[in-house]
């Protein structure tokens, strides 16, 4: 910081829940101190929400650092796009994946060294019946893998964590009956589970179409509509890399808005986090909010 300039004020959001969110985030902080930012951490008390925290300090703040994973991201979203604050990521979450869709590193100092260079990128939130999204919602087994996978199981397991629920409930998982209304069309069908995407990763690295961005301006969805588990077990390569909607019994297809009916309201789930049911509503926010990441490519 060059002399006479004021020093940028950022706010500190750590999630303590988050599976690294107890640990020392101290030498991160550092690095931001030293490039020059004024780090005010604030807590969140029980009674407030991380919403609550941004809203709060956002007259007194030229930036959000949020320390925790995707879930805790989602959170922070609404207040971020209401103020227009500028957000820096720590990940200290399970899978991370909004972070990997935009190369944040692992490494926290390293983390905190993009923050301190200060690049800024536009990127797209998805939003389902008003409830917004960086990385998918999703409707089937993921809803299902969200309410099952608890925090104790997270913190303990790590991404292993997700098999190990995952496996368990794909053994009991039944097709159910979907109708998508996109594009002037519907289509009638029997999915084991729809997910419609904003950026590439979720689940703990897996894939929602090998070529997506976080600033593409489309949603990328696609249907698994697989009649035994075992034919899911065959997709697993595919989905890690983004290559299912190649196969048959995958429909996949890229959109700006879609609707997604079923016969009984069944839950959403947006970055790990059950936030709203069908009948559901996707649409795409363009750039909706800034975030400190690598410059893309």
């Amino acid at each position: 910081m060059q002399a006479g300039q004021t020093a940028k004020r950022a706010l500190l959001v750590v999630n303590p829940r988050a599976r690294r969110g107890t640990g020392s985030i101290a030498a991160a902080v550092a690095r931001l101190e030293a490039a020059g930012l004024d780090v005010c951490e604030v807590k969140v008390r029980d009674e407030d929400t991380i919403d609550d925290v941004i809203l709060q300090q956002a007259s007194s703040c030229d930036l959000v650092i949020v320390g925790g994973g995707d879930g805790t991201l989602n959170a922070a979203a609404p207040a971020l796009v209401k103020t227009g604050l500028p957000l820096g990521v720590l990940p200290l979450g399970t899978a991370n994946d909004f972070a990997r869709t935009v190369s944040i590193p692992p490494d926290l100092q390293h983390a905190a060294d993009i923050i301190a260079e200060g690049h800024l990128r536009d990127i797209d939130l998805g939003d389902v019946n008003g409830h917004l999204f960086f990385n998918v919602a999703s409707i089937g087994f993921s809803a299902e893998l969200a309410a099952e996978l608890t925090q104790h199981a997270k913190k303990r397991w790590g991404v292993l964590g997700y098999a190990i629920v995952a496996a368990r409930i794909l053994l009991r998982s039944r097709l159910f009956t979907a109708h998508i209304d996109h594009d002037g069309t519907t289509e009638h069908i029997r999915t084991m589970q729809v997910s419609v995407g904003n950026g590439r990763y979720y689940g703990g690295g897996m894939t929602v179409e090998a070529t997506a961005t976080a600033e593409d301006g489309k949603l990328d969805l696609y249907s698994l509509e697989v009649d035994h588990w075992w034919r899911l077990l065959a997709l697993l390569p595919a989905l890690r890399k983004g290559t299912q909607g190649q196969w048959d019994d995958v429909r996949a297809f890229q959109t700006t808005e879609v609707t997604i009916r079923t016969r009984k309201p069944r839950p959403v789930n947006t970055d790990g986090e059950l936030s709203t049911y069908t009948p559901a509503h996707f649409h795409i926010r363009p750039k909706a909010i800034r975030v400190f990441a690598p410059p893309a490519g």
